[in-house]
């Protein structure tokens, strides 16, 4: 594997079907091109994916990425990488109702045992995958100060959270002096679901990027990560079809303008969302199976949209 020194791509390798869909091989071959092509952020969960594995719990995937880390010891200067806890079974067949949670003695069983998958000594970025009000969110930022403290958690973020949970988990963190959460991790792509429906592999409450969590995040300095960016592929592949809770008038012209943009340009439309969301801020994870899915991926973080490309693009409702 070479390692020239690239300009730091801004997309996230997604590792979510890591040993489970995708085999070691396929997961090595693709960690590798990434790294080759300037990848930094690899982003995974404890509980990936419990819900492709026999054994009805997550870890295949940060078992899969420790065996990388191993076999390539010098890329873990290189990469940054990201996991979520607070999501995975109790027991099989359990989630969502009985789930590991947020509490102090869940966080840190979850961090040890992913420490222990990985292979690795500190976690760049963690996040916290689904609320938990079972649990007082202070006392969630207090396991995590813990952590933070002892430099074996270098940021927090969360994923799936309401802002306002987030405001009083920042609010307590300053209060306690420890790190607050500066990342969010939500579903967001260039279409706009229709209000009040559900979205397609979207299974939390809270876990639609809104324009009040964007508005948000701005206004605090929060990085946002986008989790399926290009709708499993439906953007471009003419075997699948955008779903139904996309359909109406106000995507019909930002299909239109898409479609318009693409065309002068000559590149997927797939690859002038990705452009889209970085150039509002937002950083895609990329959620690929093949490596020319990852290839034309990365291809696409070197677009730049001209500031009237991005107001067209705006502009419908």
């Amino acid at each position: 594997m070479t390692h020239q020194m690239l300009p730091a791509s801004p997309l996230v390798l997604g590792a979510m079907s890591f040993g489970t869909r995708i085999d070691e091989d396929t997961s090595f071959a693709l960690l590798d091109r990434f790294v080759e092509r300037g990848g930094v952020w690899i982003d995974t969960a404890d509980c990936y994916s419990f819900w492709d594995s026999p054994t009805g719990h997550g870890g295949a995937s940060e078992a899969v990425l420790g065996r990388w880390f191993a076999a390539r010891p010098e890329v873990r200067e290189q990469v940054r990488l990201s996991t979520k806890l607070g999501a995975e079974p109790l027991w099989p067949g359990s989630w969502p109702d009985r789930r590991a949670g947020l509490s102090t003695r869940a966080i840190r069983d979850a961090v040890a045992g992913s420490l222990d998958r990985l292979g690795i000594d500190h976690i760049d970025l963690l996040w916290l995958h689904q609320e938990d009000r079972s649990v007082p969110i202070e006392e969630t930022v207090e396991a995590l100060a813990e952590l933070t403290s002892e430099n074996t958690v270098r940021r927090v973020g969360a994923s799936n959270h309401p802002a306002w949970r987030v405001e009083r988990a920042r609010a307590h963190a300053k209060k306690i002096g420890s790190l607050p959460i500066d990342a969010f991790q939500l579903n967001s792509t260039y279409l706009r679901a229709r209000p009040g429906t559900q979205l397609p592999g979207v299974v939390h409450r809270f876990g639609a990027l809104h324009d009040e969590q964007r508005d948000y995040a701005t206004e605090h300095g929060i990085e946002v990560w986008a989790y399926t960016p290009l709708l499993s592929g439906a953007y471009d592949n003419p075997d699948k079809t955008i779903a139904e809770v996309y359909d109406h008038p106000g995507n019909t012209q930002r299909l239109a303008v898409l479609d318009e943009i693409a065309g002068e340009r000559g590149v997927q439309r797939g690859q002038i969302v990705l452009a889209w969301l970085l150039a509002h801020g937002i950083r895609p994870i990329l959620g690929g199976s093949k490596l020319h899915q990852l290839e034309t991926a990365m291809d696409a973080a070197a677009l730049t949209l001209a500031p009237e490309e991005v107001a067209a693009m705006d502009a419908p409702a």
